[in-house]
């Protein structure tokens, strides 16, 4: 499970340093739009050390209970005050449905150009859930179906960010 964090994670530093990002003309999370606890389009990530305590907090493990609430296992972390802007995308902006998941991937797969930095950590984060959904998964043909999204989100991110199929 490590070496897929680190994946992630390295993907996502990969992204930050891959510089401008063009503009896009469909919205992939249109709950960001929406005022969430005071906070307009929350984004976690606003300088280069944002992305080291991303990567810490992604290491450290996010759990995403079953009523849609995130929580940092590390108290320390969970404390400081960018982690709420993560609570606030994680529990109202990522989708977890599983019919809103295939959404953004079909948006995804329709998508022209490089994403928003904002909607590849986004997209980063639904895959960290889907990762949970795989794990806490109580069936196969459940498992099967999560284990898809999280497939098509790899792809869809993949191709972000080598601008390849």
């Amino acid at each position: 499970m490590l070496s897929w964090r680190m994946l992630f994670i390295g993907v996502f530093y990969c992204c930050i340093k891959t510089g401008a990002i063009q503009g896009q003309s469909k919205a992939l999370f249109p709950a960001a739009s929406r005022i969430q606890r005071g906070v307009v389009n929350p984004v976690f990530h606003d300088s280069f050390d944002d992305t080291h305590l991303f990567f810490e907090i992604l290491l450290d493990g996010i759990h995403f209970e079953a009523n849609g609430e995130c929580s940092v296992r590390d108290a320390e972390l969970a404390s400081l005050r960018k982690t709420q802007i993560l609570d606030v995308i994680c529990e109202n902006i990522i989708p977890k449905k599983l019919t809103d998941i295939f959404k953004l991937i079909s948006d995804l797969s329709d998508y022209h150009g490089q994403l928003h930095q904002d909607d590849f950590e986004r997209t980063l984060l639904t895959m960290v859930y889907t990762v949970q959904q795989v794990v806490s998964s109580t069936t196969e043909h459940q498992r099967d179906v999560w284990v898809e999204s999280f497939v098509s989100l790899y792809k869809a991110i993949k191709q972000d960010l080598t601008g390849t199929n």
